[in-house]
Order: C-alpha cells, then sequence, then structure tokens
C-alpha cells in the first residue's frame, strides 16, 4: 500500500455525534491530520437533531439548529460536502468512492452514518402520507401537512413519538397516538410515571392508545385510516412511524466489515479493519447499540484522545446514562432500574395537587434507579449518586425531599 504524503481522515456521515467528533479532535489535535474531509449524507451540516422537536412545535426556526457556522470549518482545515454519502469503500487502496463518483483516499475512515427509522412491517406502509420523524426533511414534510390536513395517527410512545404527536397537536391537529406498550415510555418509566404522562398529555388534547398495535394501513394512494388488530380504524390523513430505529450498517458490510446488528466495534471504536472506526448510532459494542445522543458524545471523546495518541490504555465504556426530556411541558427523568426486584425497596412520593411522581428504587444502601414525572430538578444529584454508587444511609428517609434536606440530615 502507498503511504501517503499528507495524512487524511476521512468522515462519512455529519450528525451530531460525528461533529463533536471533529470538535474534540481539533481541540486536542490540530495537527493530527493535514486533511479532514466530511461527505454528508445531508444537504446541510450538522444540526441540533434534539431541537427538531422544538421545530415541529414552532418554537424555533431552522436557523437556530445550526451547530457551527461554515467559517468554523474553515478556520479548522475542514471540507464538508454536503448531500453527497460515500457509496463504497476500497479498503485494499484505501479509498472511498463517493455518489458522485468521487473517489478519495484516507489514511483513517471514520463511519458516522447513524440509523434510519424501524419499519412496522404492514401492509400500507408505502402510501403517500406516512413518513417518519427523525431528520428536518421530515420535520419539513410534516409541517407542510400540518397546514394542510386535520388528523394524523403517530405510531409509538417512545421519545420521537410523544415529541412527533405534541408538535402536531401545538400545529392544530387533532392527533391519536398509538403505544403497543402498556404505558408511554415503557423502557424509562414505571407504569405509574406512564400513565401519570398519559393524563397530563390527554389534559392537553392527544388521544392516547396503549397495548394497541396497527395491523395495516388503509388507502388507495394517499393514507387514510389505521387499522387495529380488534379491528378498530381510525381515519386519518396523516400518519407518522415512530417506533424505533435500525443502525446503518449497510456500507460496511459491503466492505467486508464485521456486523451485528451494527458495525462491530471496540473499546477504542475499531471495527475489524484497523484503518476504520465507527461511532453513534451506526456502531456496536458487544451486544449493544446506541440510540441516545449522550454515549455518542462520550464515544466521541474516546475517538478523539485515540486519534491523538491519548488514549492508549483506556476506551469506551458505556457509564450511566440518564433519560431528560420535557413533553408539552412535562419534565421526565429516568435513570438505572425502573422495575423492582426481590433486592430493591421502593421509595415513591407522588404529589396529586401538583401532579409530580417521584419513584427511587434502593439496593444495599445504593440507589439504584430514579424515575420522575412532573418535576426533574432532582434528576441531575440522583443520576450522580447512581453513578457513584453512594452509600445512602445517613439520609435514607430523607432522599425523596432531594439534596437540600439530604445534606442537613447527613
Amino acid at each position: 500500500m502507498a503511504v501517503n504524503r499528507t495524512r487524511t481522515l476521512v468522515v462519512c456521515g455529519h450528525g451530531m455525534v460525528a461533529q463533536r467528533f471533529l470538535e474534540e479532535l481539533t481541540a486536542r489535535a490540530p495537527d493530527a491530520y493535514r486533511n479532514i474531509i466530511v461527505f454528508n449524507g445531508e444537504s446541510r451540516p450538522a444540526y441540533n437533531r434534539i431541537q427538531l422537536s422544538g421545530l415541529l412545535a414552532g418554537d424555533t426556526d431552522e436557523s437556530s439548529l445550526t451547530l457551527r457556522p461554515d467559517n468554523w470549518f474553515r478556520a479548522n482545515g475542514i471540507q464538508v460536502h454536503d448531500g453527497e454519502p460515500v457509496q463504497s469503500i476500497d479498503r485494499e487502496h484505501h479509498t472511498v468512492t463517493t455518489v458522485t463518483g468521487r473517489v478519495q483516499g484516507y489514511d483513517t475512515l471514520i463511519l458516522a452514518t447513524g440509523s434510519r427509522p424501524a419499519h412496522l412491517g404492514i401492509p400500507g406502509e408505502e402510501l403517500e402520507g406516512v413518513l417518519s420523524f427523525r431528520d428536518i426533511r421530515d420535520t419539513r414534510e410534516l409541517i407542510e401537512r400540518s397546514e394542510k390536513h386535520q388528523r394524523a395517527v403517530v405510531v409509538g410512545g417512545g421519545f420521537l413519538g410523544l415529541e412527533a404527536a405534541d408538535g402536531l397537536r401545538r400545529r392544530g391537529m387533532d392527533v391519536t397516538l398509538l403505544h403497543r406498550g402498556s404505558h408511554l415510555l415503557n423502557r424509562q418509566l414505571d407504569p405509574v410515571g406512564g400513565e401519570l404522562l398519559a393524563d397530563a398529555l390527554e389534559d392537553r388534547g392527544l388521544h392516547i392508545l396503549t397495548s394497541r398495535s396497527p395491523v395495516r394501513l388503509l388507502g388507495k394512494d394517499q393514507v387514510r385510516a389505521v387499522q387495529l388488530e380488534d379491528q378498530t380504524l381510525i381515519s386519518t390523513d396523516l400518519v407518522v412511524i415512530a417506533t424505533g430505529i435500525t443502525p446503518n450498517r449497510g456500507l460496511a458490510m459491503s466492505a467486508g466489515l464485521d456486523c451485528g446488528r451494527g458495525i462491530q466495534v471496540n473499546n477504542q471504536l475499531q471495527t475489524s479493519d484497523p484503518d476504520i472506526f465507527a461511532l453513534g448510532e451506526c456502531c456496536q459494542l458487544g451486544e449493544q447499540t446506541f440510540g441516545l445522543v449522550e454515549p455518542g458524545y462520550q464515544q466521541a471523546s474516546v475517538l478523539a484522545q485515540v486519534l491523538s495518541g491519548q488514549a492508549r490504555d483506556h476506551g469506551f465504556a458505556r457509564t450511566e446514562i440518564a433519560t431528560r426530556l420535557k413533553i408539552s411541558g412535562i419534565p421526565v427523568f429516568s435513570c438505572g432500574l425502573q422495575t423492582p426486584d426481590m433486592r430493591t425497596e421502593s421509595l415513591v412520593s407522588q404529589d396529586f395537587e401538583n401532579g409530580t411522581y417521584s419513584h427511587l428504587l434502593v439496593r444495599d444502601n445504593r440507589l439504584v434507579g430514579a424515575i420522575l414525572v412532573g418535576d426533574a430538578s432532582q434528576g441531575p444529584w440522583f443520576q450522580e449518586l447512581i453513578s457513584d454508587g453512594t452509600n445512602i444511609a445517613p439520609y435514607r428517609a430523607f432522599l425523596p425531599f432531594g439534596k437540600q434536606f439530604c445534606q442537613a440530615a447527613a
């Protein structure tokens, strides 16, 4: 293999995690690569996907989503080719080829290809008006359709589904949300927390049906109705599918890299090819894939250290990740366990007047789980206790009242 005269880094994909990696790398080792080239499948540089729900709801505009201005890339010597994804990788010759036919050599290749929406696998998904809620293009189309139509059905009671449903409701649509789980956010909340969230959202105008799944989408060309398993029909002009994600591993598989559900990496984010790395939603470490931005940011930091020679003896190990979000003004927090077992004790507090709920799970005088609905102000402290394995025995009885009470009691 010919040795390049200047070291070249090529990044496939330009989402939030890829951008964080670029920022970490250029801050830690600005001279690690003479050439940094990014091939982006989207039409604009990296933007804040977390704020797409605010854009859909009308709380913000597209300009506020930009993560870095154009001059930041110029100042750091980074070339970004928008709307030009990589189509194939030639590992033998260390080149990639984009959809335009451009051939680019690399010394180090980063795969940050993200994920795509999961499908329901039912008849009618191909109909006009059946959409996802993953990127800015989806968001633009949802906004456009909300201005022309009255009714929407959102399938999926996770983060994206709830944000899509509330955003469309705030755009003036009559929205029904279907969730196959027994309660909303069933991977983050317990049944009581999920039901409280559902009650609050219904008070705001959403129609929520749990333990229900569509079996068919009906319509000739345009979707007109959703059929449930009990033959119930829900008339609609729009269906949003938000039932999870699938890692984009196709590029890696075509190149012969080891893949499971995602692109297999070690704890330094290295694939089965020592010159190719992967991070974010497309990668898989052991049996685990990653659907949240926070572990992606942790991976970005580790990979920047690896490529700058600062992480020879350690790598990425997922820490306890907390879920923090606000849906229609309702704060939700979840960290650690959400289901009690034979070795846990539950400390439960509920304020019916203010609509707040707290479920803390304790094992051997250690906090191992926290669920908060309506007031999440103590969430960061609870996360710290969980991550550090702090002995809470001195103030265990005061734990539901928060940090201030516990410090006074200790």
